[in-house]
């Protein structure tokens, strides 16, 4: 969790939100701390019932799937998963904008480090995700095919790394959070040694700008857009079908810069401030303070939106959520109506298999772009 920005040259730390001064006199930043006791709990609120909604639902039906069929399903499941463990951390971070921190060091610790291993987590997935359906076209195009057994050991690896890098960069919150009197309250912060504590700072906001953003978005824009042209170009399939699928790339690039834009170019002045001390006016870095509080806040709705962007958005899921509901009607041993499910977008760049029945494709692994 970002604490409230600042830098003084009395105290290294970099990481409270003491008053400092600024030319000779007091910076307060009660202000600052005031909107955070009332805007956070309430922003924090509202992203907790809503993402702990859908991706309960995300993480339900994938897990009561007999097999994911893709790298792509895997990745969903990951990342509702790595979502929820996000969001679980804001109650916390909400009663310590109201109260302070009251639970001790340990848990600390352990809540800064689970909300950035999997606020990184979350990024990296949807990196991942867009590479799947990249291969997943570039594979129908060349006709090319790999074996299940192998495949699946890739899927494992592949989430095997992406969380063991999430991990390295929750890593400082876990060694160097703690807590400390700030302002007549206690505060979960991040303290580093005087000798390294600007370097650090520094460093790691770059880091974080570069792995939590600038890279998940490269990749992202350079994947989808490879897609978005195969798909255009793909023969046999209707117009308007080629259009809801690149609507639906469209929009996941979108929402991924109009949410994580704003917070990362907040992380990026402060980062530039704490090599170059650029900000030398109280009622600047107190705006600086706000812009982070709002674009962090900002940065956090897409744990909320993700779902919808990656599996609700998909016919193909509202069909599992469907055949979920009917068995659970017929465990409690009500009457159950037949199903009707809508045929997800399953673009296949070639010709091959086309015309495959509904049970030989749950039986084999497919690479085909599915929304």
């Amino acid at each position: 969790m970002e604490d409230f920005y600042y830098h003084d040259d009395e105290d290294s730390s970099l990481n409270d939100s003491y008053d400092y001064n600024y030319e000779h006199s007091v910076c307060d930043k009660e202000t600052v701390r005031s909107f955070a006791g009332v805007f956070l709990p309430v922003i924090y609120a509202l992203a907790l019932v809503v993402g702990l909604a859908g991706n309960a639902l995300v993480v339900v039906v994938y897990a009561s799937r007999p097999r994911l069929r893709t790298l792509t399903d895997v990745c969903i499941l990951n990342l509702a998963i790595s979502d929820l463990l996000l969001l679980l951390t804001l109650p916390f971070w909400a009663a310590d904008a109201v109260h302070g921190w009251k639970l001790g060091s340990a848990a600390c610790k352990i809540t800064s480090f689970l909300y950035s291993t999997n606020f990184s987590c979350g990024m990296l997935l949807l990196a991942c995700i867009s590479v799947d359906r990249y291969q997943a076209v570039a594979q129908n195009a060349t006709g090319r095919t790999g074996t299940r057994t192998r495949t699946r050991k890739q899927w494992l690896l592949v989430c095997v790394v992406l969380w063991a890098v999430a991990g390295f960069l929750g890593l400082p919150e876990l060694v160097f959070s703690t807590v400390k009197h700030s302002h007549h309250r206690m505060a979960c912060v991040a303290v580093y040694p005087p000798s390294m504590a600007r370097p650090a700072k520094a460093a790691l906001e770059l880091l974080e700008v570069t792995l939590r953003f600038l890279l998940p978005f490269l990749v992202m824009v350079v994947c989808y857009c490879f897609v978005g042209r195969a798909l255009s170009q793909a023969a046999g399939v209707r117009r308007e079908r080629k259009w809801r699928a690149l609507r639906v790339l469209l929009a996941v690039v979108a929402v991924f810069l109009l949410t994580q834009l704003p917070y990362n170019v907040v992380k990026l002045c402060r980062a530039m401030d704490i090599i170059y001390i650029l900000v030398t006016n109280c009622d600047v870095s107190k705006s600086l303070d706000h812009a982070l509080q709002v674009t962090e806040s900002l940065a956090l709705t897409h744990a909320c939106i993700n779902p919808v962007l990656y599996a609700f958005i998909g016919s193909s899921f509202r069909g599992h959520v469907l055949k979920a509901a009917k068995r659970l009607g017929q465990r409690l041993g009500r009457h159950s109506t037949h199903v009707n499910e809508e045929p997800a977008v399953e673009i296949a760049l070639n010709t091959r298999n086309q015309t495959q029945s509904q049970s030989d494709s749950e039986d084999q692994d497919t690479s085909t772009f599915s929304i």
